[in-house]
């Protein structure tokens, strides 16, 4: 990639309807969260999630995907 260049990633399953969507559709920025429920590291990262989206405000839109360890997690 040259100077200048950006790159753009896309999801292969677009941000709709069975996601839990916090911000507005236009943000500059969409974070997506793969979590378990019952996972301590996804615990661990809501409140430095909480922090990113009071930094940017409008400027994010957060989604969360329900994505249950089941074999680690069994009530997940």
């Amino acid at each position: 990639m040259t100077t200048g260049q950006s790159r753009v990633a896309r999801l292969v399953l677009p941000v709709g309807e069975r996601d839990h969507i916090q911000g507005p559709s236009d943000a500059q920025a969409t974070l997506v969260e793969y979590g378990d429920y019952e996972c301590p590291f996804c615990g661990q990262a809501y409140p430095i999630i909480k922090a990113v989206q009071r930094h940017l405000g409008s400027r994010l839109r957060f989604v969360f995907r329900n994505f249950p360890l089941t074999e680690m997690h069994p009530h997940a």
